[in-house]
């Protein structure tokens, strides 16, 4: 005969050796159930494939809070790129304005300094000869004038000393 226990409803258990359970699925009274080591293997397993599961989704909830921020700076951005280009734009317009203008000033200048160039040659040409004839002729004049002056002076300096030679002797 096999032994037979009840379970805490009053059924009989199957066998007490074989099963520990009863047919209505309650475990019997005095024994104690038996765990396998492949099912201690399982729980552990399954404990922590369920903390990594809790901290990988801590992990993500972290990471969509990081791209949550980061679509709120890259929106902030495009929202202060726009105007700032435009003001660039506007700027970029205002300086080839002025460079354009810089161009035209330039453009006179370069003619303003050919012309000059132009003057300055026809009045050397026309002027030039005449002038140095005039320069040459009052040097000479001055040379001259000069010369007559320092014989004059000499000629008298000359009376002079013979006046004195006149005179101590007589």
């Amino acid at each position: 005969m096999t032994p037979t226990s009840r379970c805490n409803s009053g059924h009989r258990a199957l066998s007490a050796k074989r099963d520990s359970v009863c047919a209505d699925g309650q475990q019997r009274e005095g024994m104690d159930p038996k765990v396998s080591a492949g099912a201690v293997v399982g729980l552990v397993f399954a404990i922590f494939f369920a903390i990594g599961v809790i901290f990988l989704c801590f992990v993500l909830l972290r990471l969509a809070e990081v791209l949550k921020e980061a679509g709120k700076l890259v929106a902030g951005i495009a929202d202060q790129t726009v105007p700032l280009l435009g003001e660039v734009t506007t700027t970029v317009v205002t300086a080839n304005q002025q460079l354009g203008r810089v161009d035209t000033i330039t453009e006179n200048v370069a003619t303003l300094s050919g012309n000059a160039s132009a003057l300055a040659s026809t009045f050397s040409a026309t002027v030039g000869g005449p002038m140095i004839k005039a320069a040459a002729f009052s040097y000479g004049v001055r040379t001259a004038l000069a010369n007559r002056r320092k014989a004059e002076v000499e000629k008298k300096v000359r009376a002079e000393l013979k006046a004195e030679r006149k005179a101590k002797k007589g």
